[in-house]
């Protein structure tokens, strides 16, 4: 029996508000962190991830309260990530109580972080994150927020991580993020065929046979989305009947 995919509510925290944009941008603010997590644990969200996508030094302090807030209310793992560059950062989260940890641009500028990371607290506590387009010469890796291009190549650089004990691979198209119109079926498939760990999919869920397709076509162990959520396009429980009846092994 194949373990059963999940669904992932995505909160991006800005100031302690949770805010949705689309491909990066255009942020609206979609309610109380705390209160949100607190519902789509209710719901039957498998997880939550929690980012600080302002993480300056005051951001990370009013982040780590939220952190500890959101601890004692929920009875799921969650993920948080942002502006983590350090085993500080990592120590100081999941002191607050988050279950694991997501980094993106630190690793890229530093890969040698995921290796500290899970060799300090293990595997399964290390989440990479990976914001990519896709070019006429393939897909490449984005740093801040996805501001900034690299010249490091999705799947090259998704089974460096892989091979540096990261836990998981949380992946967002850029180009699908907010968009509504699927996610990146063709490349979250190749990073399913060629890497060991679980795959998040992020950026494009619209309706509910987005997620169908990320679990069948796209071979996702997990789909993560945020507006459809947010703003009660799609709930949960729905949800997760209707992938049931589509033959999707979920947890009701």
């Amino acid at each position: 029996m194949a373990l059963a995919k999940r669904i992932i509510p995505c909160l991006d925290v800005k100031n302690g508000q949770t805010v949705k944009g689309t491909n990066f941008v255009n942020l609206r603010q979609a309610g109380d962190p705390v209160e949100l997590g607190k519902a789509y644990s209710d719901q039957g969200a498998d997880e939550l991830v929690y980012l600080d996508i302002t993480a300056s030094h005051e951001g990370r302090k009013t982040f780590t309260e939220m952190v500890r807030r959101v601890a004692a209310e929920i009875s799921i793992p969650f993920t948080v990530g942002g502006g983590i560059g350090e085993l500080s950062d990592v120590e100081q989260l999941l002191n607050a109580g988050a279950d694991k940890v997501s980094v993106n641009s630190a690793a890229i500028r530093r890969p040698q972080l995921i290796d500290d990371i899970t060799r300090h607290f293990g595997s399964q506590v290390c989440v990479v994150a990976i914001d990519a387009k896709e070019t006429e010469e393939g897909w490449f890796c984005y740093l801040n927020g996805g501001r900034i291009r690299t010249e490091r190549n999705l799947f090259d650089w998704a089974k460096e991580a892989c091979d540096r004990g990261a836990g998981e691979i949380l992946f967002t198209s850029m180009d699908h993020d907010g968009v509504k119109e699927g996610y990146a079926n063709e490349a979250l498939a190749r990073l399913a065929d060629e890497l060991t760990i679980p795959v998040i999919a992020s950026g494009g869920a619209g309706r509910k046979e987005h997620f169908r397709d990320a679990f069948l076509e796209g071979k996702s162990d997990a789909a993560l989305a945020a507006s459809v959520f947010h703003f009660g396009e799609i709930r949960i429980p729905e949800l997760k009947a209707w992938l049931k009846a589509e033959g999707v092994n979920v947890r009701i």
